[in-house]
């Protein structure tokens, strides 16, 4: 497992990055929010190591293999898209206060930015565990490429971003995990234990979130669903699916005519019923969309935030049920 780690820049003599830990306790006065441990027993917070998570499901990845010996913070508040959020000066400052970070570079500037001012923090770079892989407009099989070339116009910008979107496949998740437990274990290697047990579990909820897609998807009527931005590549190369977006990898973009036109084309030929909304990013436009083409819609979570009820796992399988209620699986 090769795990990109950026070590502190300035190391601190004979003190190990659990001991450190005392200093994060001024976390829980700043904007970046406590997601694990109890934040009111500082002598028990003193003990674990504290780990900021750039967004919930690096969040969720670390609660759950860190269990009792971190301290997790969510970089991102609840209920914000992630995409463009920006970082206030006390998260920055919050952040030099933390013994280490996880994230994705590219996913937010401000962030990526943060990271190059503060020297506190062990960066954890999940970016090469999960393989990254440009977005290039459309993940294709057989069925889109007879409907249409591409689902999207060839927007120079877009075709050259990276799609961030990772933790939609739990079998990239699961590769996330590992080098998340890698870097815990660097970290805090008296726990390395409990982190490896922590994994173990985890990756069996994965395996079987992967294991219900694979059987779940793999008798459908249609393989091409539509969805308000392009957030499940993965997935669809995973389980062999077809996305179509409204707007590219950034739910922010705004389509142009001619996108609309070509993902209004796809919807017609390929029989598509239901058009995905999300619930961070305005619906009108996937709206509009399925009253044209005589769709309904329905919400497909990119969990881009904590769910409002229930956590990852419960997520993925409402998304499973969700998938196969559109595609008319078996």
């Amino acid at each position: 497992m090769n795990v990109s780690l950026r070590p502190r820049r300035r190391p601190r003599a004979r003190r190990t990055l659990a001991a450190l830990s005392t200093v994060a306790l001024g976390l829980t006065g700043l904007s970046l929010t406590a997601c694990s441990a109890d934040s009111t027993d500082d002598d028990a917070a003193g003990d674990t190591l504290s780990v900021a998570a750039s967004f919930y499901p690096i969040q969720y990845l670390a609660e759950a293999i860190g269990g009792d010996n971190v301290t997790v913070t969510s970089i991102t508040p609840t209920n914000v898209e992630p995409h463009d959020y920006e970082l206030a000066p006390k998260d920055v400052t919050a952040l030099s206060s933390t013994d280490l970070v996880a994230y994705v570079p590219g996913f937010q500037p401000s962030l990526d930015d943060a990271l190059a001012e503060v020297a506190g923090p062990t960066v954890v770079d999940l970016s090469e565990a999960v393989d990254l892989v440009p977005h290039d407009g459309v993940e294709h099989d057989d069925e889109a490429d007879d409907a249409h070339e591409s689902t999207q116009a060839d927007d120079g910008a877009d075709a050259a971003t990276t799609d961030p979107h990772f933790w939609l496949d739990p079998v990239r998740m699961r590769s996330a995990a590992q080098a998340i437990e890698t870097a815990l274990a660097q970290a805090d290697p008296d726990h390395a234990a409990d982190f490896e047990a922590n994994l173990a579990a985890l990756t069996e909820t994965l395996d079987g979130l992967d294991n219900d897609y694979s059987t779940g998807l793999a008798q459908c009527e249609r393989s091409t669903f539509v969805t308000s931005h392009a957030a499940f590549g993965y997935l669809a190369e995973r389980y062999g699916l077809t996305q179509a977006s409204v707007s590219g990898v950034d739910p922010e973009s705004e389509p142009s005519p001619a996108e609309l036109a070509t993902v209004k084309q796809v919807v017609q030929e390929t029989g598509t019923t239901t058009i995905f909304t999300e619930e961070l990013v305005s619906p009108k436009t996937a709206e509009a969309l399925a009253a044209e083409t005589g769709a309904t819609t329905a919400v497909l979570n990119p969990l881009e935030s904590a769910p409002e009820s229930g956590d990852y796992a419960d997520a993925m399988s409402a998304n499973l049920q969700a998938l196969r209620t559109a595609l008319a699986c078996e």
